[in-house]
């Protein structure tokens, strides 16, 4: 597919043949140890290589978390920038889990560092913070758009601070959180088969029948395996929109490294228990 293809288009060919499954690149400290690795630069490149390896062509979307690269300064950039380009190279999309928000220039300075074509960490996607204001986003709306990439806006996150800010309710009796799925919602109009612009929403809040959840683009659900949320349960939390859901799986398909056929069955397993319960719903 043309990599100028819109990436909500690119995610839903990805999702419909590899499984409707994200796998998270997180290698904490914790987890290094787990697999008998030192928590430095050649624990990190070897836990690195060993997932792009084993699932670069197999899972849909991966989510490689920055900060856990950054912590080893521009060496880990470096094993970062080559994990991203072998797992695209695979076929794989790459969501960057950078979680950038700031205004003006610096907003355009980050988009340019993931959005755009030519930049050494161009990712299929990036997740942003919205509360500078959704206007603030415009830089990486825009160069999004450009390079056919997307966005996940943090929406309805699952960490119980966030409450305090996507729940409170505006003027005009909306939620924060519900105000920003507007905007995604207006951003994916008319678009087909499914828009660039997603949310990220927690598999582990529960109900959410209150707010719309049809955004008419993907929305990325973390907390499924480690953080408690099964696969199960994404038809109740996500209702008519769980066909858009990218469920992202971190510490449930990692643990079962550093073996490599172990995390091929793991997230064989996830994706498809994934696809059952989406098809069930």
């Amino acid at each position: 597919m043309s990599p100028l293809e819109p990436f909500g288009a690119r995610l839903r060919h990805a999702m419909d043949t590899r499984g409707p499954l994200c796998v998270g690149i997180d290698p904490h400290a914790s987890l290094l140890a787990a697999w008998g690795l030192n928590d430095d630069i050649q624990g990190l490149e070897s836990f690195t290589r060993t997932v792009v390896d084993a699932l670069a062509d197999q899972v849909a979307v991966f989510k490689p978390q920055s900060a856990f690269f950054e912590r080893f300064g521009s060496r880990g950039i470096a094993v970062l920038e080559r994990a991203v380009a072998d797992l695209r190279a695979a076929g794989g999309l790459v969501v960057m889990d950078a979680k950038r928000g700031d205004i003006g220039s610096t907003m355009a300075a980050y988009a340019e560092t993931f959005l755009h074509k030519d930049a050494p960490l161009f990712s299929d996607a990036l997740t942003v913070s919205p509360y500078l204001g959704y206007g603030s986003l415009a830089p990486a709306v825009d160069l999004a758009r450009e390079n056919g990439a997307g966005l996940f806006v943090l929406a309805l996150t699952s960490n119980p601070e966030g409450a305090e800010v996507q729940r409170a309710v505006r003027e005009d009796g909306r939620s924060i959180g519900a105000t920003m799925l507007g905007h995604l919602a207006a951003e994916n109009a008319g678009a087909a088969p499914m828009g660039s612009y997603g949310a990220v929403v927690g598999a582990t809040l529960g109900d959410l029948s209150t707010f719309d959840l049809d955004i008419n683009g993907p929305l990325l659900a973390p907390g499924i395996g480690a953080q408690g949320a099964t696969p199960a349960d994404l038809p109740r939390v996500f209702g008519a929109a769980v066909r858009n859901v990218v469920p992202n799986v971190s510490r449930g398909v990692l643990k079962a490294g550093p073996d490599a056929g172990a995390l091929r069955d793991a997230a064989a397993r996830f994706a498809d228990e994934v696809r059952i319960a989406v098809d069930a719903a």
